[in-house]
């Protein structure tokens, strides 16, 4: 891990934290919540010996990534996001026209879109967890949630500012963290209001003390809010992608899920994904693997085999 190279470049009004290692074709990772760059260590690692270039930023209110107006969840839309990721590709790779993408979780969605608005800069995509769904035209996902699992879902629990902040507050940045990252849970995720998560799990095997000391830190630096906005911005991103409605994802691309992952549990997420409807969307989608055994955090609790599976598909291109 020493030889990671840590910078900060100049982003779209932020100064973004950037962890980068090894030379030629450019791989951009993009994480989750609640996560940061050291969620892709292991793949880092991995592509920068096969000879990639490894770059994970810290997202617009993560980590060592400063300059997020945290006050205003409708500056966190996906828009922004992707902007952040087309303006940090011109900075630090401005000869590379085209460069791999590897999301998870928030990441998934954020790299989908990157695909959806600039095709014309993805050569090739792999994405973890979250598959592309199209927009809804009639009912944006918070309401959605709601509808399948009442108010105590955490979607629908990250809404109010401030609130889930408080609640966390309460419980403790290290073991908010511990909790998440041990839910194997192949359900729904809820926190009921002044419940706290109604378990304390044991540090997930796949973390080391000190992994998880770092994760810590850095949300003790930043406090939660940055990444909780994301799921603030989801009805307004639903008002804001309507220009896309119906729209493909026109870019060469591979889906990896946790058997156990909440996501794969959604209802009727399983038929969409393997019975047409995903494909219909992204109709350069040439896999989906479905990883037995493992949950959410699958480029963390199974790297090895991430890895190959990422590097299996990047070096077609």
């Amino acid at each position: 891990m020493e030889s990671i190279e840590h910078k900060i470049i100049p982003v779209n009004g932020l100064k973004m934290h950037v962890a980068e290692l090894g030379k030629g074709p450019l791989v951009l990772f993009v994480h989750g919540f609640p996560e940061l760059w050291y969620s892709w260590r292991h793949q880092m690692v991995f592509l920068a010996a096969h000879g990639y270039r490894a770059v994970a930023p810290d997202l617009r209110g993560y980590g060592d990534t400063t300059g997020a107006p945290l006050d205003d969840p409708s500056k966190f839309t996906v828009l922004h996001l992707v902007g952040d990721l087309i303006l940090l590709l011109d900075a630090i790779a401005p000869g590379e026209e085209k460069v791999f993408v590897v999301g998870h979780d928030w990441g998934a969605l954020i790299a989908w879109h990157l695909c959806l608005y600039r095709p014309d800069r993805v050569k090739a995509l792999v994405n973890l967890s979250v598959a592309f769904y199209p927009r809804n035209p009639e009912v944006n996902p918070v309401e959605m949630f709601r509808g399948l699992y009442g108010d105590d879902h955490y979607i629908c629990r990250f809404q109010e500012p401030g609130d889930i902040e408080a609640e966390f507050a309460n419980v403790g940045v290290k073991e908010v963290v511990k909790n998440i990252f041990a839910f194997r849970t192949p359900g729904p995720f809820y926190f009921p209001k002044g419940k706290g998560f109604g378990y304390s799990a044991e540090r997930a095997p796949w973390l080391t003390e000190e992994d998880l000391d770092y994760y810590v830190s850095k949300f003790v630096q930043t406090g939660f809010t940055g990444g909780v906005n994301y799921y603030r911005s989801f009805g307004l991103n639903w008002e804001l992608t309507a220009p896309w409605s119906g729209a493909q994802v026109k870019v060469p691309a591979k889906f990896i899920i946790g058997e156990f992952d909440l996501t794969y549990h959604v209802p009727g997420t399983k038929d969409y994904i393997h019975k047409g409807g995903f494909q219909k969307f992204v109709p350069l989608l040439q896999e989906v693997v479905v990883l037995e055994g493992a949950a959410h955090f699958i480029n963390q609790e199974r790297p090895d085999e991430i890895n190959e599976l990422i590097y299996a598909f990047l070096k077609q291109f």
